[in-house]
């Protein structure tokens, strides 16, 4: 396996037709074309829903329920958790046995 180093043959040298193609790229990419919107790729985008991605059109109803007395909320994960789950307390803080673990 070869290394580069100093005395290497810039690619561009090394193959004359890639280095015509580059600077025909070079050349027709203008500052006006990098700055360029198509309107149609974003219209496309939009129709698409990616996995994770909030979904605009939908409203969730969710319903809140209040902690009970036999639950605690852990200081750790701060997930409500059935009393049995109580490892240590810590004052005012109380943590749960995944998070004592």
């Amino acid at each position: 396996m070869a290394l580069a180093n100093e005395q290497s043959v810039p690619a561009a040298a090394a193959h004359p037709r890639h280095a015509a193609l580059l600077a025909q790229l070079k050349s027709s990419k203008s500052a006006k074309d990098a700055n360029f919107i198509d309107e149609s790729e974003t219209e496309l985008a939009e129709r698409y829903v990616l996995p994770g991605a909030e979904k605009q059109a939908e409203e969730e109803n969710v319903e809140i329920i209040a902690q009970l007395a036999d639950e605690f909320t852990c200081a750790s994960c701060f997930m409500v958790r059935h009393r049995s789950q109580l490892v240590r307390e810590d004052g005012a803080d109380k943590f749960c046995a995944e998070c004592e673990g």
